[in-house]
């Protein structure tokens, strides 16, 4: 994890046999033990914790998000009741950002139109 090899292992525990004593050594290690075991699992609890409230809320998200929907269909039923059917997608609403329809579209769907209308860009050469 931090890329300490067995020979930097070996040369802590040597320094700390030293400064410590034979008799003290292993209860500096087990306390170390405990010491560094509190501060895994706290680590490990805040990780999911965090983990948790991520998660909650991407949920209240998605429900925001589907109580917008249902209000926007909500409003189009009731704006236009006629021309909204179930399975249809619905109209868009007045002030939302449409995007007009393009005006070359509609040249080509009529016969007429498109016989009369000249290119917008010219042809390029080769």
């Amino acid at each position: 994890m931090f890329g300490i090899s067995f020979s930097e292992l070996l040369l802590v525990g040597l320094v700390a046999l030293l400064v410590l004593g034979p008799e003290r050594l292993p209860g500096a290690a087990r306390t170390a033990g405990l010491w560094i075991g509190r501060l895994k699992r706290s680590f490990n609890s805040i990780k999911q914790e965090v983990e948790r409230e991520i998660g909650a809320d991407d949920i209240r998200r998605q429900l925001h998000n589907e109580h917008i929907l249902s209000m926007e269909q909500e409003a189009r039923r009731i704006l236009n009741p006629q021309s909204v059917s179930p399975e249809a997608p619905a109209a868009p609403v007045a002030n939302s950002e449409a995007v007009p329809p393009s005006p070359v579209a509609s040249a080509e769907s009529t016969p007429a139109a498109s016989a009369t209308t000249e290119p917008t860009q010219p042809p390029r050469a080769p």
